[in-house]
């Protein structure tokens, strides 16, 4: 059973019918049995949201980049300042849309 595709097992009969074939690995017969992997992905568990942002902000501190060296880049590539209110702004809806907000409490003191 593949567990990562979402169908039932009367769809992938379905899907194995229309191309003409028993069983899925007729799919792969054309691949050489000595380049296939006849056992399970060496896979570790699932981590949740906050474990992998916590597993990859600790593999990224293993990199060196601009905020270790002078950076030349230029560009806007460089450390700069950006006052926090600027993504603020940014993020009202205002801006994703031509459309102005009526209500005069919405739009008071940003148009």
């Amino acid at each position: 059973m593949h567990r990562y595709i979402p169908n039932t097992e009367a769809e992938r009969k379905d899907m194995l019918a229309t191309l003409g074939m028993q069983d899925i690995e007729e799919l792969f017969a054309d691949i050489p049995d000595k380049v296939r992997l006849r056992r399970p992905l060496q896979i570790p568990k699932s981590h949740s949201e906050l474990e992998l942002t916590a597993h990859m902000t600790a593999l990224a501190n293993n990199n060196l980049g601009a905020r270790n060296y002078t950076c030349f880049l230029g560009a806007g590539a460089y450390d700069h300042y950006i006052p926090s209110v600027i993504n603020h702004m940014l993020l009202r809806q205002e801006f994703f849309t031509a459309y102005t907000p009526y209500q005069p409490e919405i739009s008071q003191g940003t148009l």
